[in-house]
């Protein structure tokens, strides 16, 4: 059966890892994604590195299920193909810099001048105004500036430290596919579309704000210098390994000092309440890591476990791909590209009762579907070799990257 947005269609101008992954996550709920790419090589994810067949492993994880047309916005006959895709889609989305989707005439308005009920999306780096608005952007700069950097480092007396993932890239990819959703859910009940604006910094520090704020939340009472928080470096050395534990609450304390022959720990006054555990956080933190270094990871699981006292090994990504419960959630799929060969990748998380994942297509190659797509927008052949003979379009081979 078809997944949720079957029907919908979406015009993704967006590159690199926030956009694409947005634009991905409805491809695989259904909707038919049209990525439109520039002359000369298109999305940069495409030439990164780790690579088979001509396609990078970044470029394949973030657009499956799309089709890939190239036009030359530079071009007025490009630019007029581009609207005419619009007019008949759903949804259109852009990561440009502020300013340039307006300056190359792809802004908001421009499209919905032609589809008023469009559901039109900018995707920034640091926002749309303000003094960093203009400027470029990674993800660490994001890190960076919204905070993360110290929350990772446990407290602000210690070095900032990056999260080595592109964590703000990633959330606010998530982010923009949520909100797409939620505003063609509006639309079907008013018939207006609307304009959807959201930044990676404002992703990352709203994401920040429900945990790792709360020094900040009561007005006149804010923390001068951030202290580490009680789920910080909850990962302990065992004999031969690593293993995560998580003693938060009075049952599991307990039931941690009982699975592991030490009663003794319940009479010390540092840890007898929650509060008192997190005020001596570094403390209890040390004592954990001494009882159960001279245990194996699997004879410290196994006694935690019999006390269900949260716990978990800390896996290598290799190891993580073979876990059970990584195999029973059937999160890891594995298909044929036609060019890269055989991929495995992650399952879409959310499951439907009434509607499934489909693997329509792989990652498509540069320009692979410009003509079908043209054509399926109402241009005859002579309009289509017009606008390739000028540079306004290009097909791509189905054989490359």
């Amino acid at each position: 059966m078809p997944g949720p947005l079957a029907g919908v269609r979406v015009i993704d101008l967006t590159s690199m890892v926030s956009g694409p992954l947005a634009t991905m996550t409805l491809a695989d709920q259904g909707a038919d994604v049209v990525k439109v790419e520039a002359p000369g090589g298109g999305d940069h994810a495409r030439k990164v590195a780790t690579r088979r067949g001509g396609f990078s492993a970044s470029f394949l994880n973030n657009n499956r299920n799309k089709r890939s047309v190239v036009l030359n916005l530079k071009n007025p006959e490009g630019l007029s193909a581009l609207m005419r895709l619009a007019e008949s889609a759903d949804v259109f989305i852009q990561n440009f810099r502020p300013g340039v989707a307006e300056r190359i005439g792809v802004g908001e308005a421009a499209v919905r001048a032609l589809n008023p009920s469009i559901i039109y999306v900018s995707i920034s780096g640091f926002g749309f105004s303000g003094p960093y608005a203009g400027k470029p952007v990674f993800d660490p700069l994001i890190q960076a500036l919204s905070g993360l950097t110290t929350v990772q480092a446990g407290s602000d007396d210690e070095r900032p430290r990056l999260v080595r993932t592109i964590l703000p890239d990633k959330l606010t990819g998530v982010q923009a596919a949520q909100a797409i959703s939620a505003a063609l859910f509006a639309r079907e009940r008013t018939g207006e579309g609307q304009h959807i604006t959201l930044s990676m910094l404002d992703t990352v520090i709203s994401f920040l704000w429900s945990s790792d704020m709360n020094g900040h939340t009561f007005q006149g009472n804010e923390m001068k210098v951030e202290r580490a928080q009680s789920f910080i470096d909850l990962v302990y050395e065992t004999r031969d390994g690593f293993v995560s534990i998580a003693v938060m609450q009075d049952k599991e304390w307990q039931g941690f000092a009982r699975a592991m022959d030490r009663l003794d720990i319940l009479d010390d006054e540092r840890f007898t309440t929650a509060e008192l555990r997190d005020v001596n956080k570094d403390e209890r933190v040390g004592l954990i890591q001494d009882v159960v270094r001279p245990f194996s990871t699997a004879d410290v699981m196994s006694r935690l476990e019999a006390m269900d006292v949260p716990c978990a090994p800390v896996l290598t990504r290799s190891q993580m791909r073979r876990h059970p419960q990584v195999d029973a959630n059937g999160i890891i799929i594995e298909s044929d590209h036609p060019t890269a060969g055989p991929l495995r990748q992650a399952h879409p998380p959310a499951r439907f009762s009434q509607t499934s994942f489909e693997l329509r297509r792989g990652a498509p190659a540069y320009g692979e579907h410009t003509r079908e797509v043209l054509a399926e927008a109402g241009l005859s052949s002579s309009d289509i070799e017009r606008l390739e003979s000028s540079g306004a379009s290009w097909q791509g081979n189905a054989e490359s990257g």
